[in-house]
């Protein structure tokens, strides 16, 4: 597993509420163009999330996004996913 050690995005945004202030736009597209790449990545391989929401984006200090929080993915199988 590897360290997230910037938090989640939750938090981020909590923080930012709290200080009265926004996330720069410049950084959000940043976290989601990271997000979009994560998710191709995944589908690619045949995997849905199933749970994607701000908690589960882990940041790191140094930029990086991971998605987080697989206890809910599942595999695709025939290409046809039912829940």
């Amino acid at each position: 597993m590897e360290i997230a050690n910037g938090g989640d995005l939750d938090a981020k945004i909590t923080q930012a509420k709290g200080l009265k202030s926004f996330v720069k736009e410049d950084k959000i597209w940043h976290i989601f163009k990271q997000m979009v790449e994560g998710l191709v990545a995944l589908h690619d391989a045949k995997i849905v999330h199933r749970d994607i929401k701000c908690a589960n984006i882990f940041l790191s200090k140094e930029g990086g996004v991971k998605l987080g929080d697989m206890n809910v993915s599942k595999i695709a199988k025939a290409g046809v996913m039912q829940t």
